[in-house]
């Protein structure tokens, strides 16, 4: 993609977020973006077909650059547990705590914690496969449960402000998650691995 069409294409996006912090998504215009981003009305639509395409683009592009950057380096460390795992998303949304704050607030993006949700859900059921779950737990009532519970923990940390530390979050949603899949009949109770 020419540089010049890649670089109005991320200004657009950014002006949205700001936007966004500022305003719900009902209130928010393509001229207000398009003046924002100090590009004309055309080129927003040479990009989206409106501001709602707008948004389904800034969604993704969130949820990738969380997972992404949460993502585990098997080339340094060859192996990983979910606890480190857990632990860089708390850190990375820390680090980001004004944009995902934005996102999660937003009373025009429920969205963006719908598409959290299907992340934490799909990573929680993969790892569910890896356990013998007696006749007693229903693998989709456990996931759904387990996932809205670590998702509910990300806005209530990130609406408080982050009142504790993201190792202190990562350590205890962990420990949360540890004991409830202990209570599971496990085929491998070592498998170190919730999500």
């Amino acid at each position: 993609m020419d540089r010049r069409i890649q670089k109005s294409k991320q200004a657009i996006m950014d002006a949205f977020l700001a936007l966004m912090s500022e305003t719900d998504i009902e209130n928010i215009t393509v001229n207000k973006i398009a003046e924002l981003a100090n590009v004309n009305r055309g080129t927003v639509y040479l990009h989206f077909l409106d501001k709602y395409d707008l948004l389904d683009h800034c969604l993704e592009e969130q949820i990738n650059r969380l997972i992404d950057k949460c993502a585990p380096d098997s080339e340094v460390t060859g192996k990983f547990t979910s606890k480190s795992t857990l632990l860089r998303v708390f850190e990375y949304l820390e680090q980001n705590s004004g944009l995902y704050s934005k996102m999660l607030r937003n009373r025009g993006v429920p969205a963006f914690r719908n598409r959290l949700l299907v992340v934490v859900r799909e990573s929680l059921s993969r790892q569910f496969d890896l356990i013998a779950a007696g006749p007693n737990f229903n693998k989709e009532i456990t996931v759904q449960f387990l996932a809205s519970a670590v998702i509910t923990s990300f806005e209530w940390w990130i609406s408080n402000s982050m009142p504790y530390p993201a190792s202190v979050m990562a350590e205890q949603i962990w420990a949360l998650l540890d004991r409830t899949m202990i209570s599971l009949p496990l085929s491998n109770q070592n498998s170190g691995s919730v999500i």
